[in-house]
């Protein structure tokens, strides 16, 4: 079914690109993945997979490299502390332990060999995806919001159909930073993409809406995957394989803009801020940490 059905197809599964080797965060990703930095309590990469099982994804696909085995067992279960918890009585926390488990089936794991780029990482879930429309987040970028980013696209999906790019505005001095989508309404929430650009040169981006890290995209994007020879930095770019699948008929690209904060945390900045922000949104934790903030400061 093309992106011009009036019912469009539901959306099961996302895909989770994490072969990444988190250089940034050397020497403390040298034996863990970067997706297993916390953010208080919870891994990086589970914050994410929250936010796609809140959307109501059924099925999650991680597009892993070497050394990340940790991310398979963490959505796994532990039958050795899981039993030592149900002996001590931490029911509580058995029960957090297992509302985060996949269900058996639910999760697959397949390997990028290569660090080729991200249109490469999802060029390999090809077959687990299969011939449906799917979700593609990017675990670095945390997206804080009452309501999760992937449902508010999964709205207008329902609405519009075709492929949809989840966009931030940045200031405009800043927009040749990032990909850059133009629209036919900068100030809608929900509108038609019409140009994408990978890091703009200075000055001449079409917009200042950012791309985000959150997609829905059509299974068409795979073929067009297949074939692409390297670009920027030498590797497989997604953005380049989206305008292409754009200029076909049928696959019409949307932009939905987000309102909430977003926290890279492919940064130490990015990951520092997202640990305090996401802290103050805790009752547990808020009045305590401001006060601990205030004697630092």
């Amino acid at each position: 079914m093309s992106g011009t059905d009036a019912k469009p197809r539901k959306i099961r599964k996302a895909v989770f690109p994490v072969a990444g080797l988190g250089t940034r965060f050397l020497p403390a990703t040298k034996a863990m993945p970067k997706e297993m930095l916390t953010v208080v309590d919870r891994p990086v990469i589970q914050h994410v997979v929250d936010e796609a099982r809140a959307a109501g994804i059924e099925f999650f696909i991680f597009v892993t490299g070497r050394n990340k085995g940790v991310i398979e067992d963490h959505f796994d279960s532990q039958f050795e502390l899981e039993s030592m918890l149900e002996m001590r009585g931490k029911t509580s926390e058995l029960e957090a332990l297992n509302r985060d488990l996949p269900k058996p089936g639910q999760a697959s794991f397949t390997r990028q060999q290569a660090p080729l780029g991200l249109g490469h990482a999802v060029w390999c879930a090809r077959e687990l995806v299969g011939d449906e429309p799917f979700a593609l987040l990017l675990p670095d970028m945390l997206h804080q919001h009452q309501r999760p980013c992937l449902a508010e696209m999964m709205d207008a999906y329902a609405a519009h159909g075709g492929n949809h790019i989840a966009v931030k505005p940045v200031p405009e001095d800043q927009a040749h930073l990032y990909g850059i989508c133009g629209v036919a309404d900068a100030s809608a929430k929900v509108t038609a993409i019409t140009q994408m650009v990978e890091k703009p040169p200075r000055g001449t981006a079409p917009s200042n809406l950012h791309i985000t890290g959150r997609y829905i995209l059509q299974p068409q994007i795979f073929s067009l995957l297949a074939e692409q020879e390297s670009g920027a930095g030498g590797e497989i770019q997604l953005t380049d394989a989206m305008i292409k699948l754009a200029a076909e008929p049928g696959q019409p690209f949307h932009a939905v803009r987000f309102d909430g904060e977003i926290y890279d945390c492919g940064s130490k900045i990015g990951w520092l801020t997202a640990n305090v922000a996401y802290a103050l949104a805790r009752p547990d934790l808020a009045p305590a940490l401001k006060s601990e903030i205030k004697k630092l400061l």
